[in-house]
């Protein structure tokens, strides 16, 4: 028995495991095998003594009198014999012997100890690695499985999956690489240390180690955008004027850079001045593309339009589109790109639709009934400024517009183009009185010897020192509204 507290010290050491954890680990492995040994209900204990390794199993029962259930109460008498204090309602320890567990019961211990210590491994390994992930870390390559890598961190071991890693990279057993941790993760399929060199986290922790402005925080890394084997695009910052973020990132000759391309095996990297300014920013990250303009789409849901030249729109979009692709991943933004021949023939249409006219359809959020619109639609007027042309004649002639529905459509017009009140309303109840009341009003006018007309209207002039003024029948004809009168 003696043994077996020196299996727990020395494996308690290789593992770094508490030994008290390994201890009831093997309690309750002891346990398991007798309750399958025995296949009884009773109550069983393991004791464990650390300085004998002695294991003790007990059988627990009640002591009652008279005893109901024999597999769970103990007779006083019975009771008595085992322990002389015993009462009636006291708990009894007896005594079992260990000889009568078999070799399948010995097996069942060992997997559930087994199963106690990697469960301890890996809370040791999660409570040591959870508070380190980003961190960049010095590993060996201990084994190839299929696709994926084991690397040794010292503690422990740590897996580098296939896509984790670079495309241009490929390593051997026993090779010293640097990682950056991943995820650390307690249970699960994927317990364990995940380490990378794929993650854009990789490329941030070398240029803290090969830049001392970074590590002292004279310049700070904002955002980092990277398809490993490809290109990776970094924003930094300085936070002293008379520091150059972009120059101390690429030091003399580029031999702060070119250390960190050597260890991404040739991987380009795009080095950004970050700016608070989305404008500023986007005609960075987008570098080496020139940018003609930008333009806020939608600050909100953060969507910008990128105006580029002909010539540069290549440049701008990248190789199967990674150029935009990484910057609108690094800045956060949606982006679109055109160039400055498709803005032109955007922006033309889009004029043509306003000179189109607008749908007639709009007419029922002012009051005009579908089945009105539909009538004027059958005759072929499809937008307002066409109906506001026409005349109440030529609106009649359409086939089941009537003199109500005239009187409709003039106060939806009306209402749209904002010029509707109570007097045209009274206009249109009494139409009959509109050409009386237009006449009066230039009579008026031209006893008073000075008034206007609205220059914006054709045919219209200023009254000058003459008094002369429009004749009754030309301010009657000016004062019709299109649609109104029949």
């Amino acid at each position: 028995m003696a043994s077996i507290y020196q299996s727990i010290e020395i494996l308690s050491k290789e593992k770094g495991i508490d030994p008290q954890v390994l201890a009831d680990a093997v309690k309750d492995a002891m346990l398991v095998a007798a309750r399958k040994q025995f296949r009884g209900d009773e109550d069983l204990s393991v004791d464990f003594d650390p300085k004998t390794g002695a294991l003790m199993l007990f059988a627990i029962k009640i002591v009652a009198d008279p005893v109901n259930d024999p597999v769970r109460e103990i007779s006083l008498n019975e009771a008595v014999k085992l322990d002389p204090q015993a009462q009636v309602g006291v708990m009894v320890r007896i005594p079992k012997s260990t000889d009568a567990l078999g070799r399948i019961s010995a097996q069942t211990a060992k997997q559930v100890i087994l199963q106690k210590v990697r469960e301890a491994e890996r809370d040791n390994i999660y409570s040591e690695f959870s508070g380190r992930v980003g961190e960049l870390v010095n590993c060996t390559v201990k084994r190839i499985e299929g696709q994926d890598l084991v690397v040794d961190l010292g503690k422990t071991e740590a897996r580098l999956p296939k896509k984790e890693q670079s495309r241009l990279e490929s390593f051997t057993i026993g090779e010293r690489i640097r990682c950056v941790i991943k995820t650390v993760d307690k249970a699960g399929k994927n317990a364990g240390v995940l380490v990378s060199r794929a993650a854009a986290e990789f490329v941030m922790r070398l240029f803290e180690q090969e830049v001392p402005e970074i590590y002292d925080n004279t310049v700070t890394i904002k955002g980092c955008a990277r398809e490993a084997g490809e290109r990776t695009k970094i924003a930094v910052q300085s936070r002293d004027r008379d520091v150059d973020c972009v120059g101390a990132c690429v030091g003399m000759k580029g031999m702060r850079v070119q250390s960190i391309i050597r260890e991404l095996r040739g991987e380009k990297i795009d080095i950004i001045e970050y700016s608070d300014e989305p404008v500023v920013f986007a005609t960075h990250a987008l570098s080496p593309a020139k940018i003609s303009r930008v333009s806020i789409l939608d600050s909100n849901e953060k969507h910008m339009e990128v105006i580029v030249e002909d010539s540069q729109l290549s440049l701008a979009i990248g190789k199967k589109g990674q150029n935009v692709r990484l910057a609108a991943k690094l800045m956060g933004w949606r982006v679109d790109i055109k160039t400055e021949e498709e803005k032109r023939q955007e922006v033309e249409a889009a004029m043509a639709s306003l000179a189109a006219g607008t749908p007639i359809s709009v007419l029922s959020e002012h009051g005009l009934p579908e089945p009105a619109i539909e009538k004027l639609l059958g005759g072929g007027v499809t937008t307002i400024e066409r109906v506001a042309a026409m005349t109440p004649e030529e609106l009649q002639a359409i086939e089941g517009v009537d003199e109500a529905a005239v009187e409709l459509i003039g106060l939806a017009v009306n209402k749209y183009y904002g010029n509707f009140d109570e007097s045209a309303q009274a206009e249109v109840d009494s139409p009959a009185e509109e050409p009386v009341a237009a006449a009066e009003a230039p009579a008026s006018d031209e006893s008073s010897g000075a008034a206007s007309t609205d220059p914006g209207m054709e045919g219209s002039d200023t009254i000058g020192d003459s008094g002369s003024a429009h004749s009754p029948e030309a301010a009657a004809e000016e004062s019709k509204t299109p649609g109104l009168e029949d």
